[in-house]
């Protein structure tokens, strides 16, 4: 069964759960964050991860983004999901490490 298509809020649960599930992985305390609202409804989605008072990308920095049509067309890829899996983990990383690194030095 393929899970390509669907419509913009059905693809967005999709990609929150995926992007929670992924980043999850590198810490269990991270907050995945998929905004889908105001300019971006119903053509992309802006991604984000949050642990405690850390965020990444940081709140002056643009979100990582990616169209509703990229994500419905390709949701069902495993090539697709794979590199994705691998960039929300990269940055759930860089979060973890963060946070690892103020605990430490306090």
């Amino acid at each position: 069964m393929a899970f390509s298509g669907g419509d913009y809020p059905e693809v967005g649960r999709w990609l929150a759960n995926f992007v929670a599930s992924h980043a999850k992985r590198e810490h269990p305390r991270i907050e995945a964050v998929v905004d889908a609202e105001g300019e971006r409804e119903g053509r992309s989605y802006g991604i984000g991860l949050r642990l405690g008072a850390r965020a990444v990308p940081a709140p002056d920095d643009p979100p990582f983004e990616l169209s509703y049509p990229e994500v419905s067309q390709h949701r069902g890829r495993l090539a697709w999901c794979a590199d994705l899996a691998g960039r929300v983990r990269a940055l759930a990383r860089r979060l973890a490490e963060a946070e690892r690194g103020v605990r430490t030095s306090a």
